[in-house]
């Protein structure tokens, strides 16, 4: 049976849908300013660090694949308002707790939290660009960053301010309850949702459980889960290596090293609230190609260029360039003929966020072998094969 789907309905589903994106972009974020913190009160070494900080990577690696089977049987709906309320408990937690083993714990908890949410938010933000009729999923994406300049930028304002640690992040936590329960109802409901995964993708919500690991080796899904894992890596270079590399290579001094990631963050966010316009106009593969030979070029100007403004250019470039291309490789997952996008988003998240986790750790190798602007003038050529790879096999 049929239910009829309003454009009142698919409005309202897109704006809430923003405002998840919102959620776990600010909780994920929140976490960069409380690390400092963590890392004096449990009296922890760099490696110790670590070793935390691959549990929560570790979490949420752990449940991106469990995620698709929770919303092929609960919906998004209910995994996405279960996720973000579990964040939002987490999260203060991470800024109090005085024992390593506890912290470890919350920060599995905290990690598998957010790699559920990302992925039933993204499977819910394919289907209601499906019935919406025109792309979204860079706007969703735009507001994600726009959490995350918020989430980093704000817990250290607050603090700034005088605001006691604790009360600010409680008040991130709060707000993030508020956001998530007041727009759980605009949601699609599992009934409107498997409607439209059946529609849209021509299969039934519910896959054959027996199907689902054959389908994560389908083809198209192992491209597109190579082509997110390539951009993922630049990303996630930018995040751990950026200001080491404005600092060592640049000359940069320290307290302004950070300026590289601001840089490439902002261009994103900006790039991202203006790309569904960007894909509308051009198509998909037009902005995939093109983007990722602008984040190749951007990259290779950081590299090459013997100034810094030279380099923070470069990584302006990047965030423009990359921007909506991860976007795009999730719209065609969940579109993907005969296969519903409760495995192929799951599978391509899994193997894309594989590239933002394991990425620092192999740019760190190449960079002791060689150098470090070797490792980065490598993901020049990455990103250029991406262009490549998807202008002969993109659709």
């Amino acid at each position: 049976m049929e239910v009829a789907i309003q454009a009142r309905q698919v409005l309202k589903a897109r704006q809430a849908t923003q405002l998840i994106f919102l959620v776990c972009g600010l909780g994920m974020s929140s976490w960069a300013p409380m690390i400092p913190f963590a890392k004096e009160r449990l009296a922890l070494n760099d490696a110790n660090l670590g070793l935390l900080l691959l549990l929560l990577g570790g979490g949420a690696m752990l449940m991106m694949p469990i995620s698709g089977w929770l919303v092929s049987r609960r919906g998004s709906r209910m995994v996405m308002a279960g996720a973000g309320l579990v964040m939002a408990v987490v999260l203060p937690l991470l800024l109090i707790l005085s024992s390593a083993p506890a912290m470890a714990v919350a920060l599995f908890v905290f990690g598998a939290s957010i790699g559920t949410i990302d992925v039933a938010m993204n499977a819910h933000g394919v289907q209601v660009q499906n019935l919406y009729g025109r792309p979204i999923m860079s706007s969703l994406h735009g507001l994600f960053s726009v959490g995350g300049l918020f989430g980093s930028l704000g817990l250290g304002f607050l603090i700034k301010l005088g605001l006691n640690p604790v009360y600010a992040i409680v008040g991130i936590a709060a707000l993030m309850v508020v956001i998530t329960l007041t727009q759980y109802k605009n949601l699609f409901p599992v009934a409107i949702e498997q409607q439209a995964i059946a529609h849209f993708s021509g299969v039934e919500a519910k896959p054959a459980e027996h199907k689902q690991p054959f389908q994560w080796l389908h083809a198209r899904v192992l491209f597109l889960g190579l082509m997110c894992f390539a951009v993922f890596l630049a990303e996630g270079a930018i995040l751990d290596w950026s200001a080491i590399f404005l600092q060592e290579v640049k000359g940069l001094s320290l307290e302004f090293a950070g300026a590289g990631y601001a840089a490439f963050s902002v261009a994103m966010a900006i790039m991202r609230l203006m790309g569904d316009t960007l894909v509308a106009r051009l198509s998909g593969k037009t902005v995939v190609v093109g983007g990722s030979l602008i984040g190749a070029v951007g990259l290779g100007i950081a590299v090459l260029s013997p100034w810094v403004v030279g380099a923070l250019t470069g990584f302006v470039l990047l965030g423009l360039g990359v921007a909506n291309v991860v976007p795009i490789f999730f719209s065609e997952a969940g579109r993907l003929p005969g296969i519903s996008p409760t495995v192929s988003i799951p599978a391509i998240t899994t193997i894309g966020y594989t590239g933002m986790l394991a990425g620092p750790a192999l740019l760190g190798f190449i960079a002791h072998h060689f150098s470090l602007t070797i490792a980065l003038g490598g993901l020049a050529g990455l990103l250029a094969l991406v262009a490549l790879s998807y202008r002969i096999k993109g659709h």
